[in-house]
């Protein structure tokens, strides 16, 4: 548990200092077995968000957390970083407004880093 809050931690300063807009933590762990957290964040154009989403995998792996998967760097409109226990996910706006994660996890409460 403490290694997916120092994940969460990190991968959240590093979207703030991209400018991700809307970034929300959401506790999956009681309602999946996929993961413990998603982190879900937007950028404004596809640039932003693959700049976003390799930032957060350069950090991570900086800091010695293994990139289990990854995938959407072709497409740009969403990039998943499956760092075990915490998956990222970086959407374009008009992407995320479509598959609209926060809903479809509704059961999982969001949470602040500041809490972590």
């Amino acid at each position: 548990m403490e290694q997916s809050r120092e994940i969460i931690k990190i991968a959240y300063h590093v979207l703030e200092d991209k400018k991700g807009e809307d970034i929300k933590v959401l506790d999956i762990h009681e309602v999946s077995v996929i993961a413990d957290y998603f982190i879900i964040a937007s950028g404004k154009n596809v640039n932003q968000v693959q700049a976003m989403a390799e930032a957060v995998e350069e950090e991570l792996i900086k800091n010695n957390f293994k990139l289990v998967h990854k995938e959407g760097y072709h497409s740009s409109g969403w990039i998943l970083l499956d760092f075990g226990s915490v998956v990222i996910h970086v959407f374009d706006k008009e992407v995320r407004d479509f598959y609209c994660l926060e809903r479809l996890w509704r059961d999982a409460p969001a949470i602040s880093v500041d809490t972590l």
